[in-house]
């Protein structure tokens, strides 16, 4: 029988031996079936995010009002409360920090963010370009909890901003504002964060300062609004894919250390603005052209675990994290798989999630063991925002249980050892009342955990430089 690794082993001796072959040849991709495979692997994994990004756009923004989890462009999706155990729109939710996040078009003209006093409370507002670069994060760390007022500015803008406007300028056309604010989770918490997020305000620069009412949105009916997105696009053909890849570049330029790849692009045909003609490749170079997505998408994913030997992933006590997220630089591969698994993901400095799916590489967590993680006196995660560890079902959604807790962190006024070291119970069985303070409730059947660590410690001890490590989570003796 062949196992998935057989499958990826089998992509990925195709993937070296074509473009090994590929480096060999003459240029002409138009001609050689060789090099338009390689060339087109390279292409498809560089413009994933910014493919990814579209979609995800789209989607989120495909409703005429605010409504959920989506809004329309230019508008705040504010998230009232926690998901529970019956939320099935994304995956690894968290039950720590309530979203408020819009998407712009920045490329027209400037819109401007306004943040209230958050009164020394933890938050943070990352601002991701088209191709999933952190360029900005406003937040507690960096720029305090007092009121801030934002320019978010395109590619290539240039003018005057009103006083007190601090203008942050975006490498794309498309912006994603994607807001956290750190939530207790009791009545009294959600309506002073409630509060909060209906006083941030996000509008165009023409309207700042003015009494301003948002367009409607317009509702395509021609969008999936039910397919995952992850789905779709790894669903479009080669073809459509690189099609929508090149429209996308007019208005969400490369940067300048792209110039490699963009030459390579040029290649295949892929120019910004211009449409994709397939019909231009020979045909045994679009018969090899067909196989890019399926090849590509082996290869990201395959570097969820080959990232360990190049150092972009870090593999510790069955713990498997990374921080290498937020800014890519020429990484594309990472940054492929950063959208693929985590889009919207963080700047380490801001936030990482070691994440474990068995007490080692090889095995998983089940419901019918106990386990017990412990934390030595004075070790907990160092976070300086905050920390939590979130169970999840084995399709990274919450598990229902007595005591409706997706996760366990300080909040939960953590029970000490007699020598102050901290366990944390992770089993599907009550373990008592003396110790469900400490209780991770699991589902009867396969789990996974993920430790979230908010703004880490920038200095020993610290995630981010290897001087603490995650501990271990054991069978209960």
């Amino acid at each position: 029988m062949t196992t998935p690794h057989h499958r990826i082993s089998r992509w990925a001796a195709r993937l070296s031996a074509v473009a090994l072959l590929a480096s060999a040849l003459p240029a002409g991709a138009e001609e050689n079936p060789l090099e338009a495979a390689a060339l087109g692997v390279e292409a498809y994994i560089y413009g994933y995010p910014l493919v990814t990004m579209e979609m995800t756009r789209r989607v989120m923004t495909n409703v005429g009002s605010p409504d959920g989890s989506r809004a329309p462009m230019g508008r705040f999706v504010r998230m009232r409360e926690y998901p529970n155990a019956q939320f099935r729109d994304v995956t690894a939710p968290n039950a720590d920090t309530l979203y408020t996040t819009a998407w712009l078009d920045v490329g027209k003209e400037p819109w401007v963010l306004s943040l209230p006093d958050m009164d020394g409370r933890y938050f943070l507002f990352p601002m991701l370009d088209g191709w999933t670069d952190v360029f900005q994060v406003p937040g507690k760390r960096t720029t305090g909890t007092g009121p801030q007022q934002y320019a978010i500015t395109g590619p290539g803008w240039k003018g005057t901003l009103p006083e007190g406007v601090t203008e942050y300028k975006s490498p794309t056309a498309i912006v994603w504002l994607l807001g956290r604010i750190y939530c207790t989770g009791t009545p009294e918490d959600y309506a002073a964060v409630h509060k909060l997020q209906d006083e941030i305000s996000v509008v165009p620069l023409s309207s700042y300062g003015k009494d301003y009412t948002p367009p409607a949105g317009k509702v395509d009916p021609s969008i999936d609004m039910k397919t995952a997105v992850r789905e779709q696009v790894n669903a479009l053909s080669a073809e459509d894919y690189f099609d929508l890849l090149a429209q996308l570049l007019q208005v969400n330029p490369p940067n300048p250390a792209d110039q490699p790849m963009v030459e390579k692009l040029a290649r295949l045909g892929i120019e910004p603005g211009k449409p994709f003609d397939a019909t231009k490749l020979s045909p045994l170079a679009r018969e090899a052209f067909a196989a890019v997505p399926k090849i590509a998408n082996e290869k990201i994913m395959m570097h969820l675990k080959g990232g360990i030997l190049t150092g972009d992933m870090t593999l510790q006590n069955g713990w498997l994290f990374t921080t290498k997220t937020g800014l890519y630089g020429t990484n594309y591969l990472q940054r492929a798989l950063i959208t693929a698994i985590g889009l919207g993901a963080n700047r380490p400095e801001d936030a990482v999630y070691p994440t474990s799916e068995g007490p080692d590489i090889l095995g998983t967590y089940t419901g019918a063991k106990k386990y017990v993680m412990r934390f030595p006196k004075g070790q907990l995660p160092p976070a300086q925002g905050f920390w939590s560890l979130t169970m999840y079902d084995k399709d990274y959604f919450f598990v229902p249980n007595p005591l409706n807790r997706y996760s366990i962190s300080a909040r939960q006024n953590l029970k000490a050892n007699a020598d102050g070291s901290v366990d944390l119970y992770i089993q599907n069985e009550n373990p008592g009342p003396d110790k469900e303070s400490n209780w991770l409730p699991a589902p009867p059947d396969q789990f996974i955990l993920m430790l979230r660590l908010y703004w880490p410690n920038p200095t020993t001890p610290s995630i981010l430089d290897g001087t603490w490590k995650v501990p271990a989570v054991k069978e209960a003796e």
